[in-house]
């Protein structure tokens, strides 16, 4: 996976950024595996969704969580399963597609 390092993405408070799978972060941020494997898992999500279908999904599911009590970033499907599964070295070899999607 490609990281580009530089100063304007992510927006302040975010580590990394996902972008057509390129990881854009800024200079000082320390990329781990686990930081690797979130993004991995969005490249995935990515992918299963041809890209176009993953951005449209997270906009609008963004959206509409906005207005709901508690950070809409941190309730979106997507997010929540790879922020369960960043630290599982073996996750994305035993991925389900549209794993985000089956969450309860």
């Amino acid at each position: 996976m490609r990281v580009v390092r530089n100063a304007l993405l992510p927006p302040r408070g975010f580590d990394a950024i996902n972008i057509l799978g390129t990881i854009f972060c800024r200079k000082d941020t320390d990329i781990d595996a686990s930081l690797l494997r979130h993004e991995c898992i969005h490249t995935a999500q990515m992918k299963e969704m041809l890209y176009v279908g993953f951005y449209l999904w997270y906009l609008i599911e963004w959206l509409i969580r906005l207005p709901m009590k508690g950070r809409a970033y941190n309730k979106l499907l997507m997010e929540r399963e790879a922020y369960t599964h960043m630290e599982e070295a073996d996750y994305l070899e035993h991925r389900r597609h549209f794993a985000w999607l089956l969450r309860r």
